[in-house]
């Protein structure tokens, strides 16, 4: 009986300290939601809080309108090489991305068979003009017809055509550059097998581009031969290559209502490739207007605006003020309405600024906080 009561005792014990402890945790819990200094609104980081920004104001600068149309670079010679028979590979004499001269022997393909026809042939030719000789002689003593001379005559020159013929054919198994430049890629080795018209390897005259582009029949009158034109490739963001219009078709599409025009830009380095596309500008003049960089403007849909910093109830704010943009060019959106040359707008970070935050601007010294009267 009493070890009953014992362990009723320190049952009830236990469960008066577990109350206790739950009691005394709520306790700090509510404590420690009272606003302070580094709580919810009223540190550093709270959303009231001033964000240090960097400002920048709307400058003149000068804007070209310019026709942007969209081309693909072609090299100023391009070829896909085939053979012309059916063959094996004997000799391949070129390693992938080589510059090689004109006329340099690319790939051989087993010529045994037309090598023996061409001597076949030089040997007939020889028959053939010994006869000739012989009977052009004979009838020069008197003592052959005309008509006999003039038929082994026209068995020389038969010979000679069929001569001609075998070294055609033995050509054909020896494939070179037409023109210089730079191979491309292959996976052609000798043995391997080729048939006609199937590629065998690429080259390309990489000393410059041509850009072939429709331009509206409307425009026409923007274009001529020798022009100045700029073009850029997303592989080179912020360059500019500058080329010219080498040629404009003769004809105007009656489909489309548009003339193709022929461009060509120089190709220092080989940096650009046949097959990439070209954002093609044609300059139609210029102009001067207000703007901006592109990182203090932002776009949310059908959007456009700017963080101007303004003062509001004797804070510097940032407003957000909706404006009319322009062209983007060279790193720059010309403002047409909205904001004025004298303002102050916020030049980068917008993603961290809300409509209507406190704003410091950077390098601008802070106001001494007032302290306690003496």
């Amino acid at each position: 009986m009493l070890r009953r009561h014992f362990f009723l005792v320190g049952a009830i014990a236990v469960l008066a300290v577990m109350i206790l402890a739950a009691g005394l945790k709520l306790v700090a819990g509510k404590g420690g939601d009272q606003p302070g200094p580094g709580g919810p609104g009223g540190g550093p980081g709270g959303p009231g809080a001033a964000a240090v920004v960097a400002v920048v104001q709307p400058q003149a600068h000068e804007f070209v309108d310019a026709l942007e149309v969209i081309g693909v670079a072609k090299g100023r010679q391009s070829v896909t090489l085939t053979a012309a028979a059916t063959q094996l590979v004997e000799k391949v004499h070129f390693s992938d991305g080589q510059q090689v001269p004109k006329g340099a022997v690319l790939v051989e393909l087993k010529a045994a068979e037309q090598g023996a026809a061409v001597a076949q042939a030089e040997a007939r030719l020889l028959e053939a003009r010994r006869a000739y000789e012989r009977w052009r002689q004979l009838g020069e003593k008197g003592f052959a017809s005309q008509a006999a001379i003039e038929q082994y005559e026209a068995a020389y020159r038969t010979a000679q055509a069929d001569l001609a013929a075998a070294r055609a054919r033995e050509e054909d198994r020896v494939i070179r550059a037409p023109f210089a430049g730079v191979v491309g890629l292959t996976d052609i080795a000798p043995g391997a097998l080729v048939n006609p018209g199937a590629p065998i390897v690429t080259l390309d005259d990489l000393s410059a581009v041509r850009v072939d582009f429709d331009i509206p029949e409307r425009y026409l009158g923007n274009l001529r031969e020798g022009q100045t034109i700029f073009a850029t490739a997303d592989a080179f963001p912020g360059e500019t290559i500058n080329g010219t219009i080498q040629r404009l078709d003769t004809r105007v599409d009656p489909r489309t209502r548009a003339i193709t025009a022929r461009a060509e830009f120089p190709n220092t380095g080989g940096r650009l490739k046949p097959g990439m596309m070209l954002r093609v500008g044609i300059a139609r003049g210029s102009r001067t207007g207000l703007a901006v960089p592109e990182a203090a403007v932002s776009v949310q849909g059908n959007s456009t605006f700017v963080f101007v910093v303004a003062q509001q109830n004797g804070r510097t704010v940032a407003e957000q003020r909706p404006i009319v943009a322009g062209v983007r060019q060279n790193g720059f959106v010309e403002i047409r309405d909205g904001v004025t040359a004298n303002e102050r707008i916020v030049g980068d970070g917008l993603n961290r600024i809300q409509p209507g935050q406190p704003v410091r601007i950077a390098g601008a010294a802070k106001t001494p906080a007032k302290g306690p009267p003496a």
